[in-house]
């Protein structure tokens, strides 16, 4: 019963989403509706039936299988119209979570296959998730990603089509894809641009390789948030870099059990590295591929690890104080949750 009435308040609980991907997330029934606007034949008639294509099931075998996911849904996502459609649901679905702060990343150049060009792919997207917010209340930002496995020139163009819009609702640039394939170190001209821009930076490492690709990220690449960062205690030096920096991991449970980041829940550092003090946040990854929620995220973390309410809340206040927004916004924004949580009595628990 405490554990059901523990829960209950976890759920009432305001929260955010800092690494959240817009085409990891996309739900099953638009693809489907997507499909029939434009006479595109599916592998299925229903939105049930496409679930095999779009979800995981159980465990991957590698972060490259999880990968594979996307590549259904990646063909519907070329036009204005889907790009705003589909970054829209993403803030009707935080609202349903009690998500009241969501960071979308998405790459650019992913969807330029029907004439787009980074600019309007990053417009379109920003223009669904303002609308969204304006529907919704929930604080929406774009994350613009740089893919691991693109040329120097297309992720350059991805860079100064973000800077275009910096101010405007796009937060950061990222970095993403196969890590052990391509490591961060290849893409330094990349992020020397970003960093010289006044870009602020995010960067997955630790993912898939290991620590020396979390040291590249912040000694070269000027990341001050690390995606994901599960391996980092394989190297203690990089372990206390991240410490002593204040460098901010976006663990997401859930997905980094399915792409085998960890070999068991048993051996997932996330107690390990809160009890060691690091800035920890709580993320979904894909809210369709990992078939996940934000409270689901948090709930493994009481089922598993033993997290209270409490502890559960200062992650989320991390978040915050992690949040690429401007500094009167999230001041605002962690005095509101911190009063949530007062009204909740979560940080008695």
């Amino acid at each position: 019963m405490l554990q059901d009435k523990q829960k209950e308040i976890l759920r009432k609980m305001p929260k955010l989403d800092l690494h959240l991907h817009l085409d990891g997330s996309v739900k099953t029934a638009t693809i489907l509706d997507l499909a029939r606007q434009r006479g595109i034949k599916l592998p299925a008639v229903d939105a049930d039936g496409l679930i095999p294509h779009m979800k995981v099931s159980g465990r991957c075998g590698s972060l490259v299988e999880y990968l594979s996911k996307f590549d259904f849904v990646a063909g519907f996502l070329h036009t204005g119209e889907a790009l705003e459609r589909v970054a829209f649901e993403l803030v009707e679905q935080a609202a349903a979570d009690n998500c009241e702060y969501i960071e979308v990343r998405f790459g650019p150049q992913l969807h330029r296959g029907e004439g787009l060009s980074c600019y309007d792919a990053i417009g379109h997207v920003l223009q669904g998730l303002q609308r969204g917010e304006q529907v919704y209340g929930v604080t929406s930002r774009a994350i613009a990603i740089c893919l691991r496995h693109h040329s120097i020139r297309d992720n350059l163009e991805v860079i100064e089509a973000a800077a275009a819009y910096k101010g405007k609702g796009l937060a950061a640039v990222d970095l993403a894809g196969p890590e052990a394939e391509y490591p961060a170190e290849l893409h330094r001209e990349v992020f020397e641009r970003a960093q010289a821009l006044g870009l602020a930076v995010t960067i997955h490492a630790g993912e898939a390789a290991g620590p020396e690709n979390i040291r590249e990220a912040i000694t070269r690449l000027g990341a001050t948030r690390i995606g994901h960062g599960v391996r980092l205690r394989e190297d203690k030096q990089v372990f206390h870099m991240v410490h002593d920096q204040g460098i901010v991991l976006e663990m997401c449970p859930i997905s980094n059990y399915q792409t085998r980041a960890v070999a068991d829940w048993n051996v997932y550092p996330i107690r390990e590295y809160f009890d060691a003090g690091l800035k920890l946040t709580v993320n979904t990854d894909n809210l369709t591929v990992s078939n996940t929620s934000i409270h689901e995220e948090y709930s493994i973390l009481m089922d598993k690890f033993g997290f209270r309410l409490k502890e559960i809340g200062q992650l989320i206040l991390n978040g915050v104080d992690a949040a690429f927004l401007e500094p009167a916004v999230k001041r605002r924004m962690k005095e509101r949750f911190e009063s949530r949580f007062a009204q909740l009595g979560a940080l008695q628990v």
